[in-house]
């Protein structure tokens, strides 16, 4: 930057100034662009600040600098930045470093990797104007009745915004008129950027000054006349004042129940006054350390085992069996570097899981902690966002959209439970790992990784074993408590009154009925939600099928309604078969919904609740659910993948998993990998205190490979078998897999565009080609899916070479008359 100061009023023949701005906007571009810095915002325009700039013709974007130059483009003449938004910047360079890395690795822009990362009161919207045309006269009989209520609005107004158009009109569709206005000349438009991020405002009371001092006060408590009502208020606010300092006029009307007239009599007479202040909108705690706990031997050797790794290893895997205390030693780890100012990321891939650990977290950090998710609203998260950049929050405990948040000093990342799917993002771009560029961050500060896990993804479980990462295992309970005992439940010869699947068996639910005698809870694992997860005709054997998804519908029973778990759209109940014109329909298969209705006819006086995607909505609904089942408000627990994630619970003695076929049954290399981290997952919320734990899994696969080895909790001898298959097949963590998806509305233009891009990457890549094929599900929302799948050997310039032919061949594609309209994604490392 000093260049750019020491040349700060230099101009080229044209009056440049010769400077230029890379400028980030949160567009799906193929490069970025760049922008002239004019003389006047020359010091304002540095890495990290937003600017307001116009793309095309009058398009206006706040773009974040990316970096500040004097290359002019050979191609084009740069338009001028319009005006620099922020003072200073609001992320730091290794953010920008993250964002031009991720953009890259998963072959995306760095424009869709902003509009991730910012929170979106710092995408500015671009609202649009409509200024009157001084030129256009006075004179409006050609025009229609809208036209001339429009035009007469802007020669009084002069600018009238779109929303107020809209109001004139009473209408929403105003686009036809404005247009034919335009063409008129009777207006221009003009594209203003809005600063949508509020700070909140809330009313405190404060003492007059005349009265802040003893005697005055007391004078005149005791010379008070009539409105006793005034003085209640009065009283109560000194109270306030003097219990808890500020008072807020909210709360001091809430606790002496008085109205706004009575506390309005008292601004008058002098005694009080209401200001307005900016406060933050996230509860604050105190800042403060309380780590009043001690370790186990088991947790001391570990702790010391990570330090000694993190000491030539940036990345440590931590193997636990569940229920080991893996989170002490990282509140261990924590405390270590709070004390010394660092920053810290507790990364989770589920948001239900924040609830239980933030409570835990909060104890023994305060005011230190900040929780950062996608439940929080857009003014929620700017106000966390500044606080991370200037060091205030030291610990942030996120998912994984908690990595793009500007740090200051981050010294440690800590990905728990690392194995999870839920840290890959699916859709819209970047397609990122949350694991694995939390691993790339915390190298841009030369941090520390400390990954989590009872049952570690086979790919960090091999870096471990050949060294790459650091391996530090505890192989006991906390407590020295058994593992719990598995059962198998065969279904097989279990025969139901309609042929329907079992929900609950016989044996589950005399175990159940056992642990209600006995005060204990229960949690039963599903992995559907709904009633019903198809219908079929008992006659024909019809099935209604979404009309834009090529999948079942899914049958709600609480709402009556047919739904599609895919693109969302709801149908009415169906009575009568679209085939046959029979009326006979039978359920196939249960959800979360039906065990919840059957547990309420099987056990009627036991406390039932459902946690699923359809049951707990809102910002504080899984936090509210957890709460009351930690509390021993509940009694059974019935859920999908929520309930099995790291969730901590005292006082359950029984898990069943109800439909163990569908886990295994999936047709995806990874199967047995899930099966196992599922079955083992959901089986360590049993027995976490007292007694052993049981879990019932019910089955016909009772011969499944899988299965010896969660009974055994053998992880280290499943990895052995799994990584041997892997590497026969070559599959990860042996190869690199990057998935091309194309969509289309038309199958025949779909199936022709895989195949083409197919054709032009055989040269080069034909011996790792695999397809192009239609994957299980081949048609979502009108659009049909056709895959190519890229399995390449773990050679970093052989990855690089083919995301960049990749990058180039779906670019030429789009060239080519039939495929323009034909939508082509890549997906790096799927799961």
């Amino acid at each position: 930057m000093e260049q750019k100061e020491n040349t700060l009023y230099s101009y080229d023949e044209n009056g440049s100034t010769g400077w230029y701005a890379e400028v980030l906007i949160p567009l799906a571009l193929p490069r970025n662009f760049t922008w002239a810095v004019p003389a006047d915002l020359l010091e304002l325009v540095m890495p990290g600040v937003r600017v307001e700039v116009i793309l095309g013709k009058n398009k206006k974007y706040a773009g974040i600098v990316k970096s500040v130059h004097q290359n002019k483009p050979a191609a084009f003449t740069p338009k001028d930045i319009l005006n620099v938004l922020d003072d200073q910047p609001i992320l730091y360079p290794n953010q920008l470093g993250l964002w031009e890395w991720m953009a890259r690795y998963y072959l995306c822009s760095e424009g869709e990797v902003m509009q991730a990362a910012l929170p979106t009161h710092f995408k500015l919207s671009s609202e649009t104007i409509l200024l009157f045309n001084d030129e256009a006269g006075d004179d409006f009989s050609h025009l229609d009745d809208e036209e001339f209520l429009v035009a007469e609005a802007l020669t009084i107004r002069k600018e009238l915004k779109l929303v107020e158009v809209q109001q004139l009109l009473d209408a929403t569709h105003v686009y036809p008129v404005i247009k034919r206005l335009l063409d008129k000349g009777i207006c221009l438009v003009w594209e203003e950027l809005k600063e949508t991020y509020k700070e909140k405002k809330e009313s405190f009371v404060l003492l007059h000054p005349q009265y802040d001092n003893e005697e005055q006060l007391a004078e005149l408590l005791n010379n008070w006349g009539r409105a006793p009502k005034q003085m209640e208020l009065l009283l109560a606010f000194l109270h306030l004042r003097k219990t808890q300092g500020q008072v807020t006029q909210a709360e001091l009307l809430k606790k002496a129940d008085a109205s706004a007239a009575q506390l309005k009599g008292l601004v008058e007479k002098g005694v009080i006054q209401v200001e307005k202040r900016s406060v933050d909108r996230i509860r604050q705690l105190p800042l403060q350390m309380d780590i009043d706990f001690v370790l186990t031997i088991q947790q001391e050797e570990a702790l010391e085992k990570v330090r000694q790794v993190f000491e030539d290893k940036q990345v440590c895997l931590l193997h636990g069996v569940t229920s080991s205390g893996k989170t002490q030693v990282y509140i261990k780890l924590m405390e270590d570097l709070v004390k010394q100012g660092k920053q810290v990321l507790y990364m989770l891939p589920e948001i239900a899981l924040t609830a239980q650990i933030i409570r835990r977290l909060q104890k023994h950090f305060g005011g230190y902690i900040a929780i950062y998710h996608s439940k929080f609203n857009p003014n929620e998260r700017v106000e966390i966002w500044n606080k991370v950049k200037s060091g205030e929050v030291k610990i942030i405990v996120g998912a994984r959209s908690a990595l793009f948040l500007p740090f200051r000093d981050l010294s440690l990342v800590i990905c728990d439970e690392e194995h999870d799917p839920s840290f890959k993002q699916q859709d819209p771009a970047p397609r990122y790992n949350g694991r694995d560029a939390a691993i790339y961050l915390a190298s841009l500060y030369k941090g520390r990784v400390l990954l989590g896990s009872a049952t570690p993804s086979l790919e960090s479980y091999y870096n471990a074993l050949q060294g790459k990462y650091g391996l530090v295992e505890m192989t006991q309970r906390y407590g020295d408590l058994a593992m719990p005992h598995i059962e198998l439940v065969d279904t097989r010869n279990i025969k139901m009154p309609d042929n329907s699947k079992v929900i609950i068996s016989a044996p589950l639910q005399e175990a159940i009925e056992s642990c209600l005698v006995r005060n204990k809870q229960v949690i039963l694992f599903q992995n559907r939600r709904g009633y019903s997860p198809y219908q079929v005709c008992q006659v024909c054997g019809w099935i209604p099928h979404c009309k834009h998804c090529d999948v079942s519908l899914t049958f709600h029973k609480l709402h009556n309604k047919l739904v599609c778990h895919y693109c969302g759209t709801v149908y009415p109940p169906l009575h009568t078969c679209e085939a046959c014109g029979n009326h006979l329909f039978a359920q196939q298969n249960f959800g979360t919904e039906r065990i919840e209705e059957t547990l309420q006819e099987l056990f009627p006086k036991a406390r039932i609740a459902r946690m699923d995607i359809d049951s707990v909505k809102g910002k504080n609904a899984h936090d509210a659910l957890i709460q009351l089942f930690e509390q021993q408000r509940l009694d059974i627990l019935v859920g999908t993948q929520m309930v099995v994630k790291g969730l901590d619970f005292e006082h359950v003695a029984l898990v069943g998993i109800l439909d163990a076929d569908a886990i295994l049954g999936f047709a995806d290399f990874r199967v047995n990998e899930r099966g196992f981290q599922l079955m083992e997952q959901v089986s360590g919320r049993a027995g976490r205190k007292g007694e052993q734990g049981r879990v019932m899994i019910q089955l016909k696969q009772t011969n499944h490979p899988v299965l010896q080895f969660v009974r055994q909790h053998d992880y280290a001898s499943f990895a052995q078998v799994e990584l041997t298959n892997r590497q026969h097949f070559g599959y990860p963590p042996f190869t690199r897999l990057i998935v091309l998806q194309f969509k289309h509305k038309q199958q025949d233009t779909v199936i022709a565009a895989a195949r083409q891009m197919a054709q032009w990457l055989h040269p080069q890549f034909g011996e790792y080609l695999v397809g192009p094929a239609a994957p299980v599900v081949n048609r979502v929302r009108n659009q049909y899916i056709m895959e190519l799948l890229v399995k390449l050997p773990k050679e970093s310039g052989l990855t690089t070479h083919c995301k960049e032919q990749i990058h180039i061949l779906i670019a030429h594609l789009h060239q080519q008359p039939g495929f323009k309209s034909v939508v082509v994604t890549p997906d790096i490392d799927p799961l």
